[in-house]
């Protein structure tokens, strides 16, 4: 019996897949399939799979081929699958002509041509191409991120650009964008909209989109006024079909909801501390001459600290306390401290723009604790410690875009498919406590340092 190998994604199977398929199945008696992973996707950089691994693999057993399918989940696996099952030819497209032969030691190697003019990138992309306006007064340096970031999103072109400031076309090189004089301009030329302006303005922003009926990906927080007015805003995108989506993108890191993932499993008991820190120094002559304009400590790190605060122990605090250093003769927050009391545990974020502290993560068991390193919003890496050293376990995962990669396409996948309410990683609940907070900031419930 000839056994012959081939490995694929196999996302949204096509005709050309399955006529690879074939051809391989020609070449032995016996055809083994191997499936990749999605986190084995991700680490070779394919951000963009639609089907989850489940779809992926019913729709290869679907075409009758295959008579065994198995997994990759990991680099070098195709020489241990190769010598595990006795495999004498390994298939692959032609694409990867040379790439694997490498693999004759253990086998024939076989490049087969693929079909022309098909492939899943390109059924991707035109499943609905999503036009996206990208808008923004200050942090020119994180809008041209997404602007970089979007072009590894299938289906996904930035076609205009708002910020307010010549200087940016000046710094950055954005081709083929339209470089509009408002934001009504902006939504005139697109489907969506990047919001990187002033918190202060959000609200008006976001609803002036929505009405003219354009989806939101907007840094958080969505608004100021606490959350009822984020309800509101919440509620008015669900009722026209649309997608509003608050942009913390640390909750789109693997690495992240991997550790989430380790303490639901109990790995370090019962969690009964959570303390996140995230701070940034100001430019010096932005804190003389322009610190209206820029985003204080609470609305710019704020979200992103109390994402694993809310993720880990839940909505339901008791209380809370905010105290903060605030600049001068302003509202403006150089550092804030909010310290959250549960039943069962506490939180505490730190978070500064002009007070400099250690951005690192901590969560505290009765097992055991997770430690991430600064910065741990761009999260990639984290270690298990336990009382004993030897029993301390580290995980590490591809971070691709810092995050701003894997936000887009989930709210691209969003749109696309509006039913599927799972896409966000940031859950409502967490979305509406974070603006609760943020609100009492404003409204004043907090104590100057």
């Amino acid at each position: 019996m000839v056994k012959v190998i081939t490995y694929g994604t196999y996302d949204m199977l096509h005709y050309g897949h399955i006529r690879l398929l074939e051809r391989a199945k020609a070449l032995g008696d016996y055809l083994i399939v191997g499936v990749t992973s999605d986190d084995y996707d991700k680490t070779r950089g394919k951000i963009n799979i639609q089907q989850p691994l489940e779809e992926r693999i019913e729709a290869i057993r679907k075409t009758g081929l295959a008579d065994k399918i198995v997994v990759e989940e990991y680099e070098g696996q195709k020489i241990d699958d190769i010598k595990r099952y006795g495999v004498d030819i390994f298939a692959i497209g032609s694409d990867w002509r040379g790439y694997f032969d490498y693999i004759g030691e253990y086998c024939e190697v076989v490049y087969l041509e693929r079909t022309q003019g098909i492939s899943s990138s390109e059924i991707r992309s035109e499943k609905r191409r999503v036009r996206l306006g990208l808008a923004g007064t200050r942090e020119e340096n994180i809008l041209y991120k997404h602007y970089q970031e979007s072009g590894y999103v299938d289906g996904l072109d930035v076609t205009a650009i708002c910020t307010g400031n010549e200087r940016f076309y000046e710094e950055f090189r954005v081709d083929g964008v339209s470089k509009c004089q408002s934001y009504e301009e902006l939504l005139d030329e697109c489907d969506a909209v990047y919001l990187l302006s002033h918190p202060k303005t959000h609200y008006r922003e976001i609803r002036e989109a929505l009405e003219k009926g354009k989806h939101v990906l907007c840094e958080a927080p969505l608004c100021i006024g606490g959350a009822e007015e984020c309800k509101e805003l919440l509620s008015l995108a669900k009722q026209k079909g649309l997608v509003l989506m608050p942009g913390i993108k640390t909750a789109y890191s693997t690495a992240y909801s991997r550790m989430l993932l380790q303490l639901k499993a109990g790995k370090i008991g019962r969690v009964v501390s959570v303390d996140a820190t995230c701070t940034s120094m100001l430019p010096y002559e932005l804190q003389k001459k322009d610190i209206g304009a820029a985003w204080d400590s609470i609305c710019a790190w704020g979200p992103t600290a109390m994402l694993p605060v809310f993720d880990i122990l839940g909505t339901d605090y008791k209380n809370f306390d905010i105290h903060s250093l605030i600049y001068e003769d302003t509202d403006f927050d150089l550092f804030s401290k909010v310290d959250f009391a549960y039943d069962n545990g506490v939180g505490t974020i730190k978070v500064g723009r002009g007070v400099k502290s250690e951005g690192e993560l901590i969560v505290s068991g009765t097992k055991g604790y997770i430690y991430v390193p600064a910065p741990w919003w761009k999260m990639d890496y984290f270690e298990l410690r336990a009382e004993n050293p030897a029993d301390n376990k580290r995980f590490f995962y591809q971070l691709d875009g810092e995050g701003i990669r894997h936000q887009l396409v989930a709210f691209t996948k969003q749109i696309n498919d509006p039913e599927n309410d799972v896409i966000s990683h940031v859950d409502e609940a967490v979305t509406m406590a974070i603006h609760q907070i943020i609100g009492s900031y404003y409204k004043g419930d907090r104590n100057q340092i």
